[in-house]
């Protein structure tokens, strides 16, 4: 269910957001390594027009956590249209070169290349951001839950002030129970 909160329609503004950033990034990126790759710099009005079919997409599939599977799908399609779409708009920029190809299988391979590591790194970043973004707002939701129990007077209870015979708090024992200490086990000795 929090999940849900994290991802539906119930946040469209974030979603556009992130879905919006996303898209510059990924056209940006994927332009660079074109060009790294041997492809022509193509016109800023076509990739303002490559970010919004992009960042669409991106919209569609923020609306739920995917999995790698899918967005490794999503990412490599993308790459396949925004190398197309690259390449058509540096030929319509350019007088036509006679009896030239596109560079030969050198210059594929690196194209390939090229789109292919833009992808899988687009999917990775999805997936990785995806998931930092559903933790850290489950987090935040079960702090305020916490806090909002923690600070909740109970119903016709009277407080009583707190003594050192009580131990630690609620609150306390939570927090020490969350934090994580990292390092080696207690006893043990490097020599």
């Amino acid at each position: 269910m929090l999940g849900d909160l994290c991802h539906d329609g119930g946040m469209p503004a974030l979603r556009l957001l992130r879905a919006t950033a996303f898209a510059v990034v990924c056209v940006l990126m994927s332009l660079g390594m074109h060009v790294l790759a041997g492809g022509a710099a193509v016109d800023p009005a076509v990739l303002a027009a490559a970010v919004t079919p992009v960042g669409a997409g991106a919209f569609v599939l923020a609306r739920r956590q995917q999995g790698l599977g899918v967005l490794l799908t999503a990412a490599f399609a993308t790459q396949y249209g925004l190398h197309h779409v690259f390449s058509a708009a540096a030929a319509a920029a350019q007088p036509p070169v006679p009896a030239h190809g596109h560079g030969g299988l050198a210059a594929d391979v690196a194209m390939l290349l090229a789109h292919a590591v833009t992808a899988l790194l687009s999917a990775y970043w999805l997936e990785r951001g995806e998931s930092a973004l559903a933790t850290l707002l489950r987090l935040l939701v079960a702090s305020v839950l916490i806090l909002l129990v923690w600070r909740a007077p109970a119903a016709g209870h009277v407080t009583r002030p707190i003594t050192e015979q009580d131990g630690p708090s609620f609150l306390s024992r939570l927090l020490a129970a969350a934090v994580s200490r990292r390092g080696p086990p207690v006893g043990f000795s490097a020599i």
